[in-house]
């Protein structure tokens, strides 16, 4: 095994079309030489059959034959090639006496002969000795008793099978040697699609230019293949521009808030290496500064979070399970409490389960409700609902009383770090509700923002779900896809 998988796909290909023709060409050999063989041993018996017949119904006329002088087939005579004769026969009475003979030779009288001669069996056909050549002997019964015996040498046969078998064998070489050569040519043939194929992929992987797809031609296997392989560079360039637009997004959004906290940093430092400039800096705008950098590293600390959130792989991610939405909205609205002390939160929730991931689903919503407690003035109420959406979905709205989005930035308000015109002055950093559309889509769902009436923003969260009723317990419904 080793062996074979070190062989090239040509090579292989060379090897099984060669054997497969190998085995068709011997089969076919072996079942020829079988058939002539069946042909020729028919035929010697009809030839026996039909001579012992004619000596046997007219027994007393073959007496009188005055035998000839026997000539062996197998011996050369006087630098002739040895050659075979006619038939020989001989007729015996009951007891295996010979009454009379085609030759001066005698041929055996065998036990299963005397049986014939006796009339205990109806034939008898067996191969016998003569000289050095071999017979093929038949007996009958003859008309008024005894038995004929009639012999034909198998010189000729004999003979001829090893010629058949001979021509045969050449006949096979020369197939095989063949089949070999032609193997390699079909594999050849064969494999330069797949050759081409190779050649580009290896061009993509050394220029790494993945804009370009590979050509192909046809609708067969190789065909399909380099598809394949087109939807997967496709695929990978999606993830390559995907991931520089995160970094470059990424790099641009770290810069600001690092430069502000460096401008800080250095300002506090100048001031503690030179005391005499203390002055210059008022407790107030010291203490003011460093409000600035603590926000600042919160700011920062929630964007690294972030994106590394939007960065995750799904290797990373918690496992699959069965969530009470009810209760993760619970908790979200706990936390979110917590660090909003101004506003209201409001919730109206409804048993629902869902299949997913209790972390993420927190987060998604933790985010929505950091949003609209962001946006809202003080005092102001921010609303959760949790409801069922026909069999198969909930539906989960949080409104706030903001000053709303703008029609013409709402369908961008889930893209990476896109900010309105508006939330420019706020802090943030564009990344919440692009992890909101991440979560919900990962979830197998669907997010969308409308208008708040009279005013501010409404965020709809839609997720495949079970219903949980209490007369009934858990309804089994369809399960979601998870990216």
């Amino acid at each position: 095994m080793r062996w074979w998988q070190g062989r090239t796909l040509h090579a292989r290909l060379s090897l099984l079309v060669a054997g497969a023709v190998t085995v068709a060409v011997v089969t076919v050999a072996a079942l020829a030489w079988t058939v002539a063989a069946e042909i020729l041993h028919r035929q010697t018996t009809s030839e026996l059959t039909a001579d012992a017949a004619a000596i046997a119904a007219q027994p007393d006329q073959w007496r009188t034959i005055t035998p000839l002088p026997y000539t062996d087939p197998g011996v050369a005579r006087d630098g002739e090639r040895p050659r075979a004769v006619g038939p020989r026969w001989q007729i015996i009475d009951p007891t295996g006496a010979v009454l009379g003979q085609s030759t001066t030779i005698a041929l055996p009288v065998t036990a299963a002969s005397r049986e014939v001669a006796a009339g205990r069996l109806r034939r008898a056909q067996e191969g016998v000795t003569i000289g050095s050549d071999s017979y093929l002997m038949l007996t009958i019964p003859a008309a008024g008793g005894g038995a004929v015996q009639v012999a034909v040498s198998q010189v000729r046969t004999t003979n001829t099978l090893i010629l058949l078998g001979v021509l045969l064998a050449v006949g096979s070489a020369v197939g095989i040697a063949g089949a070999a050569v032609l193997g390699r040519l079909v594999a050849r043939a064969g494999l330069i699609p797949v050759q081409r194929l190779t050649s580009a992929v290896e061009s993509v992987a050394v220029s790494m230019d993945l804009d370009h797809p590979i050509p192909v031609t046809g609708a067969d296997e190789i065909a399909r293949l380099g598809r394949s392989v087109n939807s997967m560079l496709a695929a990978i360039d999606a993830a390559r521009r995907s991931q520089q637009t995160l970094v470059e997004d990424a790099s641009h959004e770290l810069r600001t808030p690092l430069t502000s906290i460096r401008t800080n940093i250095e300002l506090l430092l100048a001031v503690e290496r030179q005391p005499e400039l203390a002055h210059r800096l008022p407790a107030e705008d010291r203490a003011r500064l460093l409000r600035d950098l603590d926000a600042q590293v919160r700011e920062l600390a929630t964007l690294t979070a972030e994106l590394v959130e939007l960065a995750r792989e799904d290797t990373t991610r918690e496992e699959i399970e069965s969530v009470e939405l009810t209760d993760v909205v619970a908790t979200a609205t706990d936390r979110v409490r917590s660090r909003a002390p101004g506003v209201t939160f409001c919730t109206d929730p409804h048993p629902i389960t869902v299949d997913g991931r209790r972390g993420e689903l927190e987060r998604m919503i933790v985010n929505i409700l950091d949003n609209a407690a962001k946006w809202s003035p003080p005092g102001a109420n921010v609303h959760t609902r949790l409801r069922p959406d026909g069999p198969d979905w909930s539906e989960l709205t949080v409104s706030d009383s903001g000053p709303g989005i703008d029609e013409a930035d709402r369908p961008r308000v889930f893209d990476r770090f896109y900010r309105a015109p508006a939330a420019r002055s706020m802090p943030g950093s564009g990344l919440g509700l692009a992890i909101v559309a991440k979560t919900a889509a990962a979830h197998g769902g669907t997010v969308a923002v409308q208008a708040n009436s009279p005013q501010g923003t409404v965020i709809v969260v839609r997720l495949p779900c079970r219903l949980q009723r209490a007369d009934s317990g858990v309804a089994p419904g369809p399960g979601a896809n998870f990216s």
